[in-house]
């Protein structure tokens, strides 16, 4: 068997990025203006009636699922427009007869989506610092963390880029499932302030278990056990890397 094809890879990684990059002034601002309103409106206006959650000021406890919220929601616009596009132009044929096998194009498409994700994330944590002053408890859990998130919601994004037959299908997941998951979740309160039975209905949102870990790596709180939240993330990347593999062995949406 044959090595990777490590320069395919880097022509599609490259290919993705330079598209990020002459917007890049835009993906820098708009996470910052958008980090700012939030702690404008939930730091300021909420925080003056909530002054800490478990022990943590109500600023610093939203930087966690405000990071994940950004996060998961642009490594999924960024993954399934890369993959859509070549689709919607033609240009997928090219892609599939070019001597590269799923797992390298999956390595160019959602790597580049992931690092865009992962620039965003950064991008608003320093934001935040300028806000409140945060401390991470658990530096290396942070950020492996953060890196699965941006693989994970990467490769379910390549799979709704697929999946998707137009550009509203293409914006019809991430607004009526995924956005509504991160707000449930926990992202700017704790799963413990509800009722008893709204957090057992809680617990079957899987994007509850990657905000508590991440928050853990952060204050070392955590609404679900952190071995759990790894897991359920681990179990969330390899079932999006079966579903790909399924996808390109049977060829399903690949030319439709």
């Amino acid at each position: 068997m044959s090595g990777m094809n490590w320069r395919g890879i880097w022509a599609i990684y490259k290919f993705e990025m330079m598209r990020f990059f002459r917007t890049l002034l835009q993906s820098f601002v708009s996470p910052v203006i958008s980090t700012s309103l939030y702690f404008v409106v939930f730091g300021t206006a909420i925080g003056g009636r909530i002054d800490q959650v478990e022990g943590v000021s109500y600023g610093a406890f939203i930087v966690p699922g405000l990071i994940m919220l950004s996060v998961i929601t642009q490594a999924i616009s960024n993954a399934s427009f890369g993959i859509y596009f070549p689709k919607f132009i033609g240009t997928i044929y090219e892609l599939l007869s070019a001597p590269l096998n799923f797992l390298e194009i999956v390595i160019g498409y959602v790597g580049a989506a992931a690092t865009k994700a992962l620039f965003i994330g950064v991008v608003i944590l320093l934001t935040a610092s300028f806000f409140v002053d945060i401390q991470i408890l658990h530096p290396l859990a942070m950020v492996a963390f953060l890196l699965l998130t941006c693989l994970s919601f990467a490769l379910l994004g390549f799979i709704l880029g697929l999946w998707a037959g137009n550009f509203e299908q293409l914006q019809l997941v991430p607004l009526l499932v995924v956005t509504p998951l991160v707000f449930l979740g926990g992202s700017f309160y704790s799963i413990s302030m509800l009722p008893p039975a709204w957090q057992t209905v809680a617990l079957f949102n899987p994007v509850v278990y990657l905000i508590s870990g991440f928050r853990w790596a952060f204050f070392g709180i955590a609404d679900v056990p952190v071995g759990l939240s790894l897991l359920a993330i681990a179990g969330f990347t390899l079932l999006c890397l079966g579903v790909i593999w399924w996808i390109f062995r049977t060829g399903w949406r690949l030319r439709s």
